[in-house]
């Protein structure tokens, strides 16, 4: 397979290798949102939590959606990822139409009055980041793929084949990596 790190970019969608076996990351489908030389970040968008944003987040009473592990760096900081950066000031295009963050109260009023649907909004604790030159040697060990990320992808609850449908979406090779049981070993 081939090593794809020049491919990456924001918006782009990071897929666990099927060899990555650390436990933050393995099987996880994350959507970058930063890549540039000082590093690379993003949020894991196929690890629900067991509990609910408005257990967890002040403001966000009513918003019944789980809450995701956005990844293992800062896990006491909380950020949001949107469709809706024409309602929201300070939000931050990731590509055509996904929006990262911008002004949480603001947020918190839009949905409260109703103008915002919570299903257009993921909500992440902690996040996921690299150093300058760490995720670069991590696709040259053959840990990650890329594929494209759609508007539908980032908001959908198919969170447990999410990572198989998107390996899979590769085509080729890849379709069969998408099929391989997760500890081949125990065949």
């Amino acid at each position: 397979m081939v090593n794809e790190f020049d491919k990456l970019r924001p918006g782009k969608l990071l897929l666990a290798s099927a060899n990555l076996l650390e436990s933050n990351f393995k099987r996880t489908v994350l959507l970058m949102c930063e890549h540039n030389e000082q590093g690379s970040m993003g949020f894991i968008l196929n690890r629900p939590m067991e509990f609910k944003v408005c257990e967890a987040i002040a403001g966000f009473e009513d918003i019944e959606e789980p809450l995701h592990m956005g990844g293992p760096v800062q896990v006491d900081t909380v950020h949001f990822i949107h469709s809706r950066g024409d309602s929201i000031d300070g939000a931050i295009e990731i590509f055509d139409g996904v929006f990262w963050g911008g002004d949480k109260d603001q947020l918190s009023y839009l949905i409260n009055t109703g103008v915002i649907n919570p299903n257009e909004i993921r909500f992440f604790l902690g996040y996921s980041g690299w150093g300058a030159g760490q995720l670069e040697q991590e696709f040259e060990e053959g840990s990650w793929y890329t594929a494209d990320a759609t508007r539908e992808m980032i908001f959908t609850d198919a969170y447990e084949r999410m990572w198989s449908r998107s390996v899979r979406s590769k085509g080729g090779e890849y379709r069969i990596v998408a099929n391989s049981p997760e500890l081949p070993g125990l065949n």
